[in-house]
This record gives structure tokens, sequence and C-alpha cells, in this order.
């Protein structure tokens, strides 16, 4: 029989995708999203799926307890609590108040009918640990006879070429079962059972044996590339701030949905011509055309994400233009990473 699953802040379907992924016969009752066009990209690529363009505030705990569900599935708001504001709002913030509504009011009300989900998966940016929100959900899963262990991962530690650090909650109500690697560990970077602690090998000779390099994910030379130009004025005025990666290379920054609006901390830039080095000339445009950079395309990035199964390709709807798409995957989550954590959540 197959698992029952309900999904928040449902984006454009990487939770969706990362269940497939995983090793549980499954099935997305329902998913839930303020954002019309991240509904559409979902409706796109799973419609059996319901899909509700809906405040989660306005959710009750009758209604999300009919479903039945055994399985949770949220990735709420990050921006409350990203690093990349210079004094994160927390709990304060409007944003968070969505989360906080499914966490302190349904599910202690879902607690008085013994209708509680078995199981919950929680993602957030990296910067949520440290959180007055955080300590909240703990208390509140911890009153709830709910088993928790918490992570921060990146899928550098799966050996895909991307930094993107994340935070994770997996509650269930059985005990984890791993000796001596989850009693009292705190926050773990590592799934139990299941290798060490990444390490930052940045200025090592030799990668890990089981990384990939960024040429796997590229597409070839086509139309899907034509929007990736970077104009001159961009290259000239801030080509200095780029990171720049190699087809070879076995790392890029983080992407975000600000990705081809802004330089800093938004994403790596492509540099084409491998036979290169960006250094012997005093003027940028001198040093930079030559290498023939451009940016990853929303296609590149979705592969890099995981996005998709060998059954299920992911779809982009037409009408969909380039800087939505670039929006919709900075807000997403890795397929890859949340397919691991899945699996052992039902060990």
């Amino acid at each position: 029989m197959a698992i029952t699953a309900l999904e928040f802040y449902c984006g454009i379907g990487g939770l969706h995708y990362a269940l497939e992924n995983s090793f549980i016969d499954a099935r997305v009752l329902a998913a839930f999203d303020w954002d019309q066009l991240a509904c559409r990209v979902y409706s796109h690529n799973f419609p059996e799926t319901t899909v509700k363009q809906i405040d989660i505030c306005t959710l009750t705990a009758g209604s999300l307890a009919a479903y039945a569900a055994d399985l949770w599935l949220l990735s709420p708001s990050c921006q409350p609590y990203t690093v990349l504001n210079p004094v994160p709002r927390d709990s304060g913030d409007p944003r968070a108040k969505p989360f906080l509504h499914l966490i302190n009011d349904v599910l202690p009300s879902m607690a008085v009918s013994n209708l509680l989900p078995s199981r919950l998966l929680i993602e957030n940016v990296a910067g949520f640990e440290t959180s007055l929100t955080r300590q909240n959900l703990l208390a509140v899963l911890s009153s709830l006879g709910y088993n928790v262990l918490e992570f921060l991962l990146t899928p550098l530690s799966f050996g895909i070429p991307n930094s993107r650090l994340r935070y994770y909650v997996l509650a269930r109500f059985e005990p984890f079962s791993s000796p001596g690697e989850i009693s009292n560990a705190g926050i773990l970077r590592h799934i139990p059972d299941r290798g060490t602690d990444w390490v930052d090998d940045r200025g090592q000779s030799e990668v890990t044996s089981d990384a990939r390099a960024i040429r796997d994910y590229l597409d070839q030379e086509g139309s899907s590339l034509d929007d990736c130009t970077i104009p001159p004025r961009v290259l000239e005025k801030w080509g200095r701030l780029f990171d720049i990666v190699l087809p070879a290379s076995y790392r890029t920054c983080c992407f975000t949905r600000g990705y081809t609006k802004m330089v800093e901390r938004t994403g790596s830039i492509l540099q084409e011509n491998e036979s290169l080095d960006a250094e012997g000339d005093s003027n940028p445009m001198a040093i930079l055309e030559p290498l023939r950079l451009r940016y990853f395309s929303p296609r590149e990035l979705s592969k890099l994400f995981g996005f998709g199964t060998n059954t299920k390709p992911f779809i982009w709807p037409a009408g969909c233009t380039v800087k939505s798409k670039y929006r919709l995957i900075g807000n997403s989550v890795n397929v890859h990473v949340v397919a691991k954590l899945i699996n052992y959540l039902f060990e």
C-alpha cells in the first residue's frame, strides 16, 4: 500500500521529485503554495496531483486531517532566516507566519484527535538552526511525541558539484536507531551510517572519487543557451566579482533566485574556453572576453538540482520566462539530498 503525502510550499515540485527518486512507494495527495506561477509549473509536471494556490495560513486542522496523509513535506519561506539578510527577522517576519500556523496551531489541534502525520520532513536555509522558530519547532514536535533529527547538509557531500548548505528536520514517532552516531549528536553533518561529515577539499590536488564534474550537467550548444550571454556592460562593471568555474570543475556556488540579476553570492559563471586564464591584462574586457563566460541555463540548473526522473523529465510550461525560471529554481530544493533523507526517514 502506497504511503500518502502532503506537500507544503510546494514550489515547482522539488520535494515531489525527491519522493519519486526515493525507494518509497508514495503518492502526493495535494500540494499547496501561494505562488501562482510555481503552481502552474508544478501542475504541468504532476497533473495527477491536486495543486492548490492558497494562503497556508487559511489551512485548518480539519481540512488537513481529512487527507489522513502519512507524510508531510515542507519547505517554508527561507527569507526570514537567510544569512544573506544583514539582520534575519526570524519569527517576527510576516513570511514566517504560515509555517508558525502549521506548527503552533494545526499540528497540536490534529493531535487532540490522534490524526497527526506519522512522519515529517522540513527543509530550510542554513541559518534556520540559530532561529527562534527552530526552537519553537523542536519544542512543539517533542511535545507531540515525535523523535527528531536535525541536519546541515550540502550536495557536495553526495558528489554533486554545487555548494548549497541547507537545514533539514526529520521527525517520526519511531526512534531513530543508529547506535553511537545520533545519541546527543546535535545537528548532524551527514546521514548516519552513510559516510562521514563533508570536508571542504578546495585547494587539494584530488577530489573524492564519487564527485561529478560540472560538464556532466551542461547542455550542448544550441537554442537553450541563447539567453545565457553576459552583457558586455555587466562584464565590464562586475566581472571582477564573478565566481568563475570551468566545465571540469567540481564545485559551483549556491544559486539563488537573484541569479543573473545580481552578481555577488547568487551563483557561479561558466567559463567555456578552458584553455585560457583570466590574467595578464589591465583591461577587464581584454581579460574576460576571450574566456567565453556565460550564465548557466535554467535547464542546466534544473539538472544540477536533480529535477526529473528517468520516467518523468522536468519540463517548463510554455510562456514561462527565463527570468521566472531562474527565480523558481533559485527557491528550490536539491532533489538528490532530500531523496536520501526520505529513504533514511522510512528505514
